[in-house]
């Protein structure tokens, strides 16, 4: 049971939704109806209202904390006399599976994109980063996609330090939702971005330190802001089963689906389905993995069954 006179101690600040709108003071809206459209996930409900009362305020947050980055890049570089790379600064992205990361990834890079004094912002997901299916097939593992023990995580360690050591032309696996794998050959070349958003399931996951102090890094390391997209496991399921609803209607029509055999589903198989694909795999991983990480995120957004954000919950510095 938890201590009412616990929540006195909690390490973040929660905004109702007006309070949180009135910290947009005088951000400009850059973003179009055809702009959120774009972005915009399958089954993700997004208006301007939305990104008005919520990413406005969280887009000049950022580029609060941005601005103080390049000030402080800036003292050290003189203090090393001068010497160091630009480094990016990076803003990790997680949530379940159907929450709406990606759709915020991809509005939060439009918005920061247009504050003037980081123009280059990059969005790199960690999809491209899972193990092969024909890997994963062979270590037992195709029961258990977007669990950590899925993801080359060396690989995606290694990208992360050569991006944050300022390296040009870092190179990324790309993933392919229709074919659901990796695509061979094909790379996402991250440059020297001002900003790097990086978004998937497990990204603030932490794992059990080694008694000796040994350096065991971790993705998050890596990371110098964290968002963390929140909702009940109910609503998350009705979503996830929404969306293979429309899944069934469009891309699972296409023979080179993975999921082809599914497209001529009766909705009632269809709903069986999905909800079995939700409690056996998206739920497990949720409860075991993903929502654990919650709070060690930098913020945190509740949203409620239309994808409307709730309230925000900011860690206090």
């Amino acid at each position: 049971m938890h201590d009412p006179g616990m929540q006195d101690l909690s390490p973040f600040r929660r905004f109702a939704r007006d309070e949180w709108a009135a910290l947009r003071a005088d951000t400009p809206l850059t973003l179009t109806a055809e702009d959120i459209e774009q972005v915009r996930g399958l089954g993700v409900r997004l208006d301007l209202a939305e990104i008005e009362t919520i990413y406005l305020p969280l887009s000049r947050l950022l580029n609060l904390h941005v601005a103080a980055s390049q000030k402080l890049y800036g003292a050290r570089r003189e203090f090393l006399g001068g010497n160091g790379r630009k480094a990016p600064f990076i803003i990790g992205i997680a949530g379940s599976v159907a929450v709406g990361k990606s759709t915020t990834a991809r509005i939060l890079t439009r918005l920061l994109s247009r504050w003037p004094n980081h123009p280059d912002v990059a969005l790199l997901p960690t999809d491209g980063f899972l193990l092969p299916n024909a890997e994963l097939e062979a270590r037992g593992l195709m029961g258990r996609k977007g669990f950590p023990e899925s993801y080359d995580l060396p690989r995606l360690l290694r990208f992360l330090a050569d991006v944050k050591a300022g390296r040009g032309a870092v190179e990324a696996p790309v993933y392919d939702h229709l074919t659901y794998d990796i695509v061979p050959g094909e790379k996402l070349v991250i440059g020297q971005p001002d900003i790097l958003l990086v978004e998937g399931l497990n990204v603030l996951q932490s794992g059990r330190l080694p008694k000796d102090g040994a350096a065991i890094p971790f993705v998050s390391d890596f990371f110098d802001f964290s968002i963390y997209i929140d909702a009940g496991e109910e609503v998350l399921k009705t979503w996830y089963v929404e969306r293979f609803f429309s899944l069934r209607d469009t891309a699972f029509r296409d023979p080179r689906s993975y999921f082809h055999r599914y497209a001529g589903l009766s909705d009632a198989q269809t709903e069986e389905i999905a909800t079995q694909i939700w409690e056996a795999i998206n739920l497990v991983n949720l409860r075991e993995n993903i929502l654990p990480t919650r709070q060690r995120a930098d913020l945190i957004l509740h949203k409620g069954p239309r994808h409307r954000t709730e309230y925000v919950d900011l860690r206090k510095i």
